[in-house]
């Protein structure tokens, strides 16, 4: 049990320092949000992430990391239980058939942060990242569920590189 807090508290800790001290944020943008709902932050260029980014302390050989921060919305639609269960009955499942390979998920205990998700999902590089969205956003499985099962949130996406030192490429 001990060693599992240990792994969790470095990912979380190694993700954290690595987003504030050598990556570029960057607000995670859908293809296209459903009809009547909201754009989900700017528009930029995309961030680097995953092997051959350079930079001072990033491993070159990194997988790319997104670090996902769903903060539901208090007027709605949907609610914090409704989107854990979306994740955990549909969403999951979904990101594995499209190749996103699932680091993990927190539920923040912090006052003020009990309508917060966070997890990060890795991928080879940002091309099989951006693919892997792609895939996923078109999914008739997915759009079936997003109807379905709509939660109002607002979305953060950090992309990360794992630092020279971490023990996590």
């Amino acid at each position: 049990m001990t060693q599992r807090f240990r792994s969790i508290s470095s990912i979380l800790t190694t993700g954290l320092l690595v987003a504030a001290a050598t990556i570029t944020v960057a607000a995670q943008a859908p293809a296209a949000p459903p009809a009547g709902a909201p754009a989900r932050g700017p528009a930029g260029p995309p961030a680097p992430c995953g092997p051959g980014v350079t930079g001072k302390n990033v491993a070159s050989d990194s997988r790319c990391f997104e670090l996902r921060t769903y903060t539901v919305r208090a007027e709605g639609p949907g609610s914090i239980d409704l989107l854990h269960s979306r994740f955990r009955e549909h969403t999951n499942r979904l990101f594995k058939k499209h190749g996103m390979t699932i680091v993990g998920f927190w539920q923040p205990t912090n006052a003020g942060m009990e309508n917060t998700l966070i997890y990060i999902l890795s991928y080879k590089d940002r091309a099989a990242r951006d693919a892997a969205w792609k895939a996923f956003q078109s999914d008739p499985e997915w759009v079936k569920v997003r109807t379905d099962m709509q939660v109002g949130s607002q979305v953060e996406a950090v992309f990360m590189n794992s630092v020279d030192y971490g023990p996590m490429k």
